[in-house]
């Protein structure tokens, strides 16, 4: 087939291999291919790769905000279909990349809500018996929701006050529920959490997590793995208790507090980029970082619930 006359079905050969080669998420491959069916294609999908020009492509963009789709979307339709054209030019296929709308890539992030420590023990109360300790030490460990669904008893350290971080559950529409390494290699780590949190960790495997050292540490209303989207009903009557508003599950990382590095390391950032999103208290090490968080919840500490809480 001839460049002149090749249609824009070709962004099936030109997205896949570049996504592969950057090792993305299952999440993140499902996520771009949404774009690229729901927003790209239905502009390019006919247009000859070398009929596509700078200028059809800032209209593109102007449609796709006049039509209100949100500017992060735009945003990452707009890196998408860049990257692929990136591939075309690498292919010899076209000889120069079409998107060259200035700033059309980046987004600028709101700042998400910093919740206290006495917003986080409102949450952790507010939720079921069995997610109380989700809570917490997604507030205190800064984790994952997938990594804390994950979480196997050998995982836990109480005496150490320690959880390792070795897995993560992602679920997407076409590969299901799977366990996989974390996002990046920083995603693997030994993370410190603070000296309060023993009682409820001990409480919450003494009550509600599998047996067995490869126990599921939290599990589904049922004893299944903790899924993203059962939990979102429990997450938004929280909210609706507590009146604290548009809080996402993942705000909950925002409580503690380092250097950019230790942040990095504790949070299981690899770039300085990400880490700096996340960047508000203090100074210190991984355990003096739990340290400070402890004292911290001395201040609010409420026991767990529950007939045989400590």
């Amino acid at each position: 087939m001839k460049v002149d006359h090749c249609s824009f079905r070709l962004f099936g050969y030109f997205a896949q291999p570049s996504f592969r080669n950057l090792d993305y998420l299952a999440i993140t491959r499902e996520r771009n291919a949404g774009v690229l069916n729901r927003h790209i294609l239905p502009t390019f999908r006919t247009i000859p790769l070398r009929e596509i020009t700078t200028p059809k492509v800032r209209r593109w963009r102007t449609d796709l905000l006049d039509a209100g789709v949100g500017p992060a979307t735009v945003s990452k339709a707009y890196q998408v279909l860049r990257a692929i054209m990136n591939t075309a030019v690498d292919d010899g296929l076209i000889e120069r990349n079409p998107c060259r709308v200035k700033g059309a890539g980046t987004v600028t992030h709101t700042e998400r809500p910093f919740l206290s420590v006495p917003e986080v023990y409102r949450l952790a109360e507010a939720v079921p018996p069995r997610c109380r300790a989700l809570v917490l030490l997604a507030a205190f460990a800064a984790l994952r929701f997938g990594e804390l669904a994950a979480l196997q008893r050998r995982d836990i350290d109480l005496e150490a006050r320690t959880v390792s971080v070795r897995r993560s559950y992602a679920e997407t529409r076409t590969e299901g529920l799977t366990v996989k390494a974390p996002k990046s290699a920083a995603g693997v780590r030994t993370v410190a959490f603070p000296a309060s949190l023993v009682p409820e960790l001990a409480h919450h495997l003494a009550e509600h997590a599998e047996a067995g050292r490869t126990g599921l540490v939290f599990v589904g209303t049922r004893g299944g793995v903790l899924r993203r989207n059962n939990f979102r009903r429990i997450w938004l009557r929280a909210l609706n208790a507590t009146g604290l508003g548009d809080v996402h599950f993942h705000d909950l990382r925002h409580t503690g507090g380092a250097t950019t590095r230790e942040l990095m390391q504790r949070m299981g950032h690899s770039s300085v980029r990400a880490a700096l999103v996340y960047q508000h208290l203090v100074n210190g090490r991984d355990h003096a970082i739990a340290d400070y968080g402890d004292g911290q919840i001395k201040k609010v500490k409420r026991p767990p619930r529950g007939p045989s809480g400590t």
